[in-house]
C-alpha cells in the first residue's frame, strides 16, 4: 500500500500547487512599497510581510481527515487541539510568536454539541500555545460537506505571528557539521491520515483495542504535540546557535528540505518510533521509504543547530523526548541511515 493508492498522491499534489502559486505569487505586486510587502517566497512553512519595525507572519491549515476518526469515534474534543498545532508549529519555523488565529468551520449539519466539543479543544489549544482566538467563519454547506451519520464537518483555521526583523530563522545558515535535534512526536499527529486509515480499518473497528491496549480512537485521536513555548524559549536563550527549524507534517522527513536545499541531512539515529507507525507498515506492508515520505515517524519538530546542549537541555525542561538524530553534511540528499533510505 502507498499514499498515492489510498488516494493522496504528493507529488501530484506538489505539482498542482504549483499551478496555482505561479499565478498567485504575482499578487505581490499588488503591495510592494507598501505596508504589508511580501517578504518571503511561498513554500516555506510560513510567510513573512513587511509592518513597521518587525515582520507579521502569517500561516493557514486544516486537520485534513482526523475529522473522520473523529466522526467515527463520536469524539470532537480534541481535534481543535490539532488544527491550532498545524498553524502553530508552521509560524514557529521562521523564528516567529504566534499570537492570533481565526477558525473557518464547515459542516453538514449544524449540531450545538459537536460545536461545543470543538470549543473545547480550540480553547486547549489555545492554552498551550499563547495565542488569541479572535473570530472564525461558520458555513452549513449540506451539499458539500458529507459525513458519517450526517456529523460531516472540516475544521480549518489561519494563524498570525510576529517576528523582530534580525530575529528570523529560514535556514539559509544552515551548514555541514550542524546537529539534527528531533523533538518527539505524540503520536501519528494530523498527517498520513488517509493511508492510516485505510490499513487500520481492514482489520480493527475504531473502539477496538490494538495489541498495546489503546483504542483505534485513543491512538489516532491523540493531539498534535504543540511545539511553541519551548521552541520560543530555545530561540530566547540560544538564538544565534539555532539555524532551522522545521515542523515534520504532510510528506514527512521531506519536510526537512525546505530549510535549505544546498545541504543535505543525513539521519542517523531516530527517536524511538511510537508502535502506531510499526502497525500501519505491517498491515499496509509498506516499504520504509513510504513511510518516512508519509509520517513523521516519532520526530514531530527538527531544531537545526550548531551544538545541541542548551536545545537539549530546554526540550527536556518541558519534558518533550530529544535526541541528536542526524547532522548535516553537503549532500544535497536526505538520507535515514539506519533505515537505508534515501528520500
Amino acid at each position: 500500500m502507498t499514499y498515492s493508492k489510498a488516494g493522496v498522491d504528493i507529488d501530484r499534489e506538489a505539482a498542482s500547487i504549483k499551478c496555482l502559486v505561479d499565478i498567485i505569487k504575482k499578487s505581490f505586486e499588488f503591495r510592494r512599497g507598501k505596508p504589508g510587502e511580501p517578504k518571503s517566497e511561498i513554500g516555506h512553512f510560513a510567510n513573512f510581510i513587511e509592518f513597521d519595525d518587525k515582520y507579521l507572519v502569517l500561516s493557514s491549515d486544516g486537520v485534513g481527515t482526523k475529522v473522520l476518526v473523529a466522526q467515527l469515534a463520536n469524539k470532537y474534543d480534541t481535534i481543535g487541539i490539532d488544527m491550532i498545532a498545524m498553524n502553530v508549529n508552521d509560524i514557529i519555523c521562521i523564528g516567529a510568536e504566534p499570537i492570533a488565529l481565526v477558525d473557518y468551520l464547515a459542516m453538514e449539519k449544524i449540531d450545538p454539541e459537536i460545536m461545543r466539543e470543538l470549543g473545547i479543544g480550540l480553547l486547549e489549544g489555545a492554552r498551550q500555545a499563547d495565542i488569541a482566538i479572535v473570530g472564525g467563519e461558520t458555513a452549513t454547506l449540506k451539499d458539500m460537506i458529507k459525513g458519517i451519520d450526517h456529523k460531516g464537518f472540516d475544521l480549518a483555521g489561519a494563524a498570525l505571528g510576529f517576528v523582530e526583523k534580525n530575529r528570523l530563522v529560514l535556514g539559509d545558515k544552515i551548514e555541514p557539521g550542524d546537529k539534527i535535534i528531533g523533538l518527539a512526536s505524540s503520536g501519528i499527529h494530523t498527517n498520513g491520515l488517509t493511508l492510516a486509515r485505510k490499513v487500520i480499518f481492514e482489520k480493527y473497528t475504531i473502539n477496538e483495542k490494538l495489541p498495546w491496549k489503546k483504542t483505534v480512537a485513543e491512538e489516532l485521536l491523540t493531539p498534535t504535540r504543540i511545539y511553541v513555548k519551548p521552541v520560543l524559549d530555545m530561540l530566547k536563550k540560544d538564538f544565534n546557535n539555532i539555524h532551522g527549524l522545521a515542523h515534520i507534517t504532510g510528506g514527512g522527513f521531506l519536510n526537512i528540505k525546505r530549510l535549505n536545499k544546498n545541504v543535505g541531512y543525513n539521519i542517523k539515529k531516530l527517536l524511538p518510533i511510537p508502535k502506531i507507525f510499526s502497525e500501519i507498515q505491517k498491515l499496509g506492508d509498506i516499504d520504509e521509504k513510504e513511510m518516512f515520505r508519509t509520517f513523521n515517524m516519532g520526530v514531530g519538530f527538527c531544531v537545526i543547530a550548531e551544538k545541541e546542549k542548551e536545545v537539549m537541555k530546554i526540550a527536556k525542561k518541558y519534558n518533550i523526548e530529544a535526541s541528536v538524530i542526524g547532522d548535516v553534511d553537503s549532500t544535497k540528499k536526505i538520507l535515514i541511515e539506519e533505515y537505508d533510505v534515501e528520500l
